[in-house]
């Protein structure tokens, strides 16, 4: 039976998948690791893990804790409500999204009654609930006013099909960002901390004599080779929007905001680590070379608007070539006194996540790339065989 081309033509599509439910799922991950972290020394009180709810109200408390529980569980409750509303009614949506939220903070509080590093608070309770129906409420606003509509039609516009992967690896490294590294924009310099970790872990074992050390020390980067580390460092996430656009002067666009964003939590986690007055002392002279490099560069390869295979293959270039420089280099000490005042200071919560997408985007967006560059050849070839 030959199918009808006027039934199919009239169907309607279905929508577009949402960015934000894996926003939301990594929102989650990140609301339960900066909640449970360091994960060790878990023992029972011989209490019931709610007893925190009747407990009496904490005489200390200080305007930074209130802003960071409200506004830690704000994102979550806006994405959550959004993510909904495209399925569900508005009103259900926003009462659903307020529910899980405070479902997930009651929850966190209640297992950090089994860790002694961690203080189970009705405080803190109360606020990440008020965030998350705040975030909901802010969304039912958005939604009121046709935002999330203006969104859809602005991507539709902007981005190519199946573009939601590089929107969450680009907010993935916007977040990574946030972790102190050694050479800015420098993500992924893992060899000297995996090294010592093994050896840390095959002490006393005699599989330590298969290991084969290094017979030298690693050396820092030469200040041109460190401006080069930069420059690849800060195009790697241009050459992914580039590839999520389709049009020339949204490349251009796109550069700019990437750049724009990725300089400004640059200085946020350098303020966050030494002080506001601090926020730029990470611009050294490597990086007031390499970023401009990385600028002119990533306006040009926008410009002559090249397939989106040909940017994946030289997003993979330019992350192995900087990979390669910064594991084969040591650590600044400014990075280690940085990295100190993280783990000892109010973020320490956030440390060990944040790490983790540090350490691992270039290599997740090396397979992405790889992946996708093999899928436009593929493609391209099933058409000269057809």
């Amino acid at each position: 039976m030959s199918s009808n081309p006027s039934s199919a033509s009239i169907r309607p599509s279905r929508p577009a998948p949402s960015v934000a439910w894996p926003l939301v799922g990594f929102y989650a991950l990140l609301i339960v690791y900066a909640s449970l972290y360091p994960f060790t020394g878990w023992r029972n009180q011989g209490i019931v893990p709610w007893a925190y709810l009747w407990a009496p109200w904490p005489k200390y408390w200080t305007g930074f804790d209130f802003l960071v529980n409200v506004a830690g569980y704000a994102p979550f409750g806006f994405l959550l409500a959004l993510a909904l509303m495209r399925r569900r009614s508005t009103r259900f949506a926003v009462a659903l999204a307020s529910l899980v939220a405070i479902l997930l903070s009651f929850t966190m509080e209640s297992v950090q009654s089994y860790m002694p590093a961690r203080v189970a608070s009705n405080v803190d309770f109360s606020l990440n609930s008020i965030g998350g129906i705040l975030g909901a409420t802010i969304a039912w606003i958005c939604q009121s006013l046709g935002l999330p509509q203006r969104w859809s039609a602005a991507r539709s516009r902007w981005f190519v099909p199946g573009s939601r992967v590089i929107l969450v690896l680009l907010a993935l490294w916007l977040v990574g960002l946030l972790f102190p590294t050694s050479v800015a924009f420098g993500m992924g310099q893992v060899f000297e901390q995996l090294e010592a970790d093994v050896l840390q872990l095959l002490a006393d074992t005699p599989f330590l004599d298969w290991l084969p050390l290094r017979k030298f020390e690693l050396q820092p980067l030469l200040p041109l080779t460190e401006a080069a580390a930069v420059a690849l460092g800060a195009l790697a996430p241009c050459l992914l929007g580039c590839m999520a656009s389709a049009r020339r002067r949204h490349k251009i666009v796109l550069v700019l905001l990437i750049l724009a964003a990725g300089t400004g939590i640059s200085a946020l986690s350098t303020a966050l680590a030494w002080g506001p007055k601090y926020g730029w002392v990470w611009v050294t002279a490597p990086v007031m070379v390499g970023w401009p490099l990385a600028l002119l560069g990533a306006l040009l390869l926008a410009a002559l608007s090249l397939p989106r295979r040909v940017y994946a293959l030289l997003l993979v270039a330019a992350l192995l070539l900087q990979l390669f420089w910064l594991n084969g280099a040591s650590q600044s000490p400014y990075f280690a006194t940085t990295l100190q005042s993280w783990e000892q200071g109010q973020f320490v919560n956030f440390y060990g996540l944040t790490r983790w997408i540090n350490a691992g985007w270039p290599y997740a967006v090396i397979v992405f790339a790889v992946q996708r560059a093999l899928r436009q050849s593929n493609w391209r070839f099933s058409k000269i065989d057809a």
